[in-house]
C-alpha cells in the first residue's frame, strides 16, 4: 500500500512543479519600489481599503471563511481520491474495502458539514450586518 502512495507522489510532485512553472510571473516595468509597496499595502487591506469601502469585521470573517472552505474542500477531494485508490487496490480484502469506504464517506460528510458551516456563517453575518 505504501508503494502505491510513493508512486502517486512520484508522479504528482513533478506535475505540480510543472504547473507551477507555467504560472506567469508579473513583471514590474519602470515602477519605483515605493509605488509597489503602496500597492501592496492597499491590496492587503491594512490601509483600510476593502474593495472601495471601509473594512468591517464581517468582511474579515467572510474572507477567513472562504479561505478555510477552500482548504477543507481541497483536503476532502484529495481524501476522496485516496479513498478511491484504496478501494481499487484493496483486492477484495473486506477490511481494506471497509476502510476505503469509510474514508470516502467521512470525506463527503466533512465536505457537507463545511458547506453547512459556510452557509450558517454567511446567514448570521447577513443578519447582523443589516
Amino acid at each position: 500500500m505504501i508503494n502505491v502512495y510513493k508512486k502517486i507522489l512520484t508522479l504528482a510532485i513533478p506535475l505540480f512543479i510543472a504547473v507551477g512553472g507555467l504560472v506567469a510571473i508579473p513583471q514590474v516595468a519602470y515602477a519605483s519600489p515605493a509605488d509597489e509597496v503602496g500597492k501592496g499595502i492597499k491590496a492587503s487591506g491594512s490601509a483600510g481599503d476593502c474593495d472601495g469601502h471601509e473594512c468591517t469585521l464581517s468582511d474579515s470573517i467572510k474572507t477567513i471563511t472562504n479561505v478555510l472552505l477552500f482548504i477543507i474542500g481541497t483536503v476532502a477531494v484529495i481524501m476522496i481520491i485516496l479513498g478511491g485508490i484504496r478501494y481499487t487496490t484493496s483486492n477484495g480484502d473486506s477490511s481494506q474495502v471497509t476502510a476505503a469506504k469509510n474514508t470516502i464517506l467521512y470525506s463527503v460528510i466533512g465536505l457537507v458539514v463545511a458547506l453547512l458551516a459556510f452557509a450558517i456563517i454567511n446567514f448570521i453575518i447577513g443578519q447582523f450586518a443589516k
